[in-house]
């Protein structure tokens, strides 16, 4: 029996084997695009040892201390986790908790802080930031990097204004600056 079809169709089986040829040409394709093994599904990346963080806690108080600051300090890894918090023995209460926001945010947002502040102003595009958990839009947050990567960030708060919290958490960086060089 002779089969007729109308100008257009496709013969009843032919949506089948269309589907079965895309499938089979995907597949291809994904193989293709697939990592060669297991070394590139895995990601290497450098935090800061808690002494090092230690370290760069304590520099940026102790510089606080020669200017008469009493200061809360935190030091986080590169996700925004904390490794060290310090707070001198005047620091206020809310410090802590400032210190700690403040490096979470530079290093979440691979920025200092000051430089946030100024991009999320009011009326601003990125203004909205400002509303979401942690973030705290003023200075006293610092990346900390080496060989071009955030490894952490440190967080200082209490001293009179954003630039002099700036100015001791650049100290407590200097002073582990020649232990992170890559």
């Amino acid at each position: 029996m002779k089969s007729h079809r109308i100008a257009g169709t496709r013969p009843a089986g032919g949506a089948a084997v269309l589907r079965v040829a895309a499938a089979a040409a995907c597949g291809v394709l994904a193989l293709g695009a697939a990592p060669a093994g297991a070394a590139d599904a895995l990601v290497a990346v450098r935090h800061l040892s808690p002494e090092t963080a230690l370290k760069a806690a304590q520099a940026a108080l102790a510089h606080c201390r020669t200017r008469g600051y009493q200061v809360g300090v935190a030091v986080v890894d590169r996700g925004g986790v904390e490794q060290v918090v310090l707070r001198d023995r005047f620091g206020g209460a809310h410090t802590i908790d400032m210190a700690i926001n403040k490096a979470w945010t530079a290093a979440s947002f691979r920025q200092a802080t000051t430089a946030l502040a100024a991009e999320t102003q009011p009326g601003r595009p990125m203004s909205g930031v400002r509303q979401l958990p942690r973030v705290i839009a003023a200075g006293g947050g610092l990346p900390i990097e080496a060989g071009g990567a955030v490894v952490g960030a440190i967080g200082v708060s209490g001293a009179p204004g954003g630039d002099a919290d700036d100015e001791c958490a650049k100290a407590g960086i200097k002073a582990i600056q020649a232990d992170i060089e890559l």
